[in-house]
């Protein structure tokens, strides 16, 4: 029989696991640490493992039923099944910007149920700014310690508030993609911190038109959801989650706007 938790409870729970891995990464930020080289050339740190090595016995203490998929343990080869729930774990996400030192790395720990994610925390340490959310709670962030609910905004008069990614970026696709819609601004943000701003009414909508993995992007779509947004692919459906691979497709993160 599956075990039920109360999504509220399970949040609460998750705020200080991603700040104690925050404080973590922020520990080894302040050193001259050793960049290396994963199997698939992305960069790994000392923060990305000793962030995973809080944050997983710390989960499969919370929820010893539910299977843990993380992106450091991934690459080590081990690789759960997974059934209709699993967690989401990005230690380190932004490790790009982690090792430029723009402050712009996330904490992502998500909830995957069935496929969609329903619960998520995103955490950026160096901005001391977290973001929070579960469908059917709604979302809310905490900027140094103060909290505010947020939620999606409609599309404004004057066009959509365009995020586009720091780290990973192709020009021409982001102009075949925005061609005919109505743009007031581009902005760029590292990290998981894109789907943040959608959900909290900051910008309209993130497209992704590159490679990402579903720990990339699982906790800021669950705050996203949570906020009243979307992920979707391309040619139109929800994102899901679970596959095999866990590689998405190129995707966009709307906020309520007529064009999802």
């Amino acid at each position: 029989m599956t075990q039920s938790y109360a999504p509220q409870a399970l949040l609460d729970a998750l705020l200080p696991i991603a700040r104690q891995a925050g404080a973590a990464i922020m520990n080894i930020y302040a050193t001259d640490f050793e960049v290396r080289g994963k199997d698939d050339a992305s960069p790994v740190t000392e923060a990305d493992e000793c962030a995973e090595a809080l944050i997983l016995p710390a989960l499969a203490s919370l929820t010893p039923d539910i299977p843990i998929v993380a992106e450091e343990a991934v690459a080590a080869g081990h690789i759960p099944s997974v059934g209709e729930r699993f967690w989401l774990v990005d230690p380190l996400d932004g490790t790009k910007e982690f090792i430029n030192r723009n402050g712009e790395f996330t904490v992502n720990i998500a909830l995957i149920e069935n496929g969609s994610p329903v619960l998520g925390v995103v955490f950026a340490p160096a901005l001391d700014r977290l973001f929070a959310g579960a469908v059917g709670l709604g979302s809310f962030v905490e900027d140094q310690g103060v909290r505010r609910n947020i939620a999606c905004r409609s599309e404004p008069a004057a066009g959509l508030t365009v995020v586009a990614s720091r780290s990973h970026g192709d020009a021409d696709a982001l102009a075949s993609f925005l061609a005919g819609r109505k743009v007031a601004s581009q902005t760029n943000a590292g990290s998981s911190l894109k789907l943040c701003l959608v959900a909290a009414g900051e910008a309209d909508v993130y497209p992704r038109l590159g490679r990402t993995m579903e720990w990339d992007i699982a906790a800021g779509d669950a705050v996203l959801r949570a906020a009243g947004g979307i992920v979707r692919t391309l040619d139109g459906p929800a994102l899901r989650y679970g596959k095999a691979d866990f590689a998405n497709p190129h995707f966009a993160a709307w906020g309520k706007t007529a064009a999802a």
